[in-house]
């Protein structure tokens, strides 16, 4: 048991850590510091921190003098027992002891005498590490080390949480900060304003679930006076689809420079996908274009549906034309479907986030609503009719959205 004399001088030494450890916020600045004042404390050779990673339940060195680094099971050797026990580990002959590894000191030519071995554990009892003194200076580690190791556990274990805890805070600020980035340059990609095309109204609109989404809407003016019409949604939402979709873009701007046909770009759009794509990701997507001249819109749905097409306020539900992008590199190019415009007749696609929402009984929005929804609206600008579908699906599903959604409308002027 320690005398009166060791007990106070063991208390001035964890105030001198204590005011050390809080003086540092850097992790290795830290370690090195926790190694350190533990060397002097206990008044050994040498000291290594083991820390803990508790996805792998195992010990690795981040600190030691006079060792490098090593990686082993959180059961194995004195300080697995240390770190499975949570309580101080003396050993006073190192090569007596079974579970010591002498591999190291035949490594390094160093010879290990005597070992102190305790966790370090943080105030909420979570173990965040393990610290081991060798080789006692003047004989072998006593009670009063064992004491003084206690308390310096205590006092390295709750630095290193608090370590931990703003190291996780500025990774998730970091996050943060590039999820942010990110959302500007994806919003960025979306048209700045809905195009004019003599005799027709167009509108489009998104909202993310996340801060970066797997849907996009585009709408592209090419040189025949015709407007392309894109709706896409990569499976998921997230900065996963977000990449994939910002490629499903980048790809079909590139096509339409060159040529208007639009399954060959389908086909080749397909390709060039699927050989990117990992298993299970596919891009829904409905790739039109409309001749306001004409008075019709050639497309190409590829896993994107159903597709509303509304004429004096009766709705036509069409499928998809063909599979998703992305799933079959081999798939062959299909005929382009069609919609020929009456004044007052509108073309509206949705992306599955409207369809698909679920209110708390686990009743999805459907068709019926969205075709209520638009016919309550009809003779509203396009704009206004969009803010209704986005704020009944809110209402639907309290707010929680829950997914991607993305809208565009087509409507020719009465």
């Amino acid at each position: 048991m320690p005398t009166i004399e060791q007990q106070i001088e063991n208390l001035q030494r964890v105030l001198d850590v204590s005011l050390r450890l809080a003086a540092t916020t850097d992790l290795d600045l830290l370690l090195h510091t926790i190694v350190e004042t533990s060397c002097q404390a206990l008044r050994c050779d040498r000291a290594t921190i083991f820390l803990y990673d508790a996805t792998e339940d195992e010990l690795y060195s981040r600190v030691a003098t006079g060792m490098a680094a090593i990686r082993f099971a959180a059961t194995r050797g004195i300080a697995g027992a240390a770190a499975q026990s949570r309580q101080v580990v003396n050993v006073a002959d190192a090569y007596e002891d079974p579970r010591f590894n002498a591999e190291i000191d035949r490594q390094t030519g160093y010879r290990t005498r005597s070992l102190l071995t305790f966790p370090l554990i943080s105030h909420e009892g979570g173990l965040m590490g393990v610290l081991q003194a060798v080789n006692k200076l003047e004989g072998a580690f006593d009670a009063n080390d064992e004491e003084l190791a206690r308390a310096l556990s205590a006092q390295a274990g709750v630095a290193l949480h608090r370590q931990h805890l703003l190291n996780e805070t500025a990774k998730k600020q970091q996050l943060q900060r590039d999820l942010r980035i990110a959302r500007d340059i994806q919003q960025a990609f979306l048209p700045k304003e809905n195009p004019a095309a003599p005799g027709y109204e167009i509108a489009g609109w998104n909202r993310p679930a996340d801060d970066t989404g797997g849907d996009c809407y585009d709408f592209i003016p090419l040189s025949s006076g015709k407007i392309a019409l894109v709706l896409a949604d990569a499976t998921g939402h997230g900065i996963g689809p977000a990449l994939v979709i910002a490629e499903f873009r980048a790809l079909v701007r590139a096509m339409l420079s060159v040529t208007n046909d639009l399954p060959g770009i389908v086909s080749r759009v397909n390709k060039l996908l699927s050989a990117d794509m990992m298993d299970g990701r596919f891009v829904t997507t409905f790739f039109g274009i409309l001749d306001p001249v004409a008075h019709r819109v050639d497309y190409c749905s590829c896993g994107q549906g159903p597709i509303l097409f509304v004429r004096r306020g009766a709705g036509e539900w069409r499928p998809a034309t063909e599979p998703p992008l992305g799933v079959d590199h081999g798939l062959p190019p299909q005929p382009a479907a069609m919609f020929s415009f009456e004044p007052g007749d509108a073309l509206v696609l949705l992306t599955d986030g409207f369809y698909e929402a679920m209110n708390s009984r686990g009743d999805l929005f459907g068709e019926e609503r969205v075709l209520a929804t638009f016919s309550s609206a009809e003779r509203e600008p396009l704009t206004t009719v969009i803010e209704r579908l986005q704020a009944a699906v809110a209402e639907h599903n309290a707010s929680n959205q829950t997914d991607d959604l993305t809208a565009v409308l087509v409507r020719r002027r009465p």
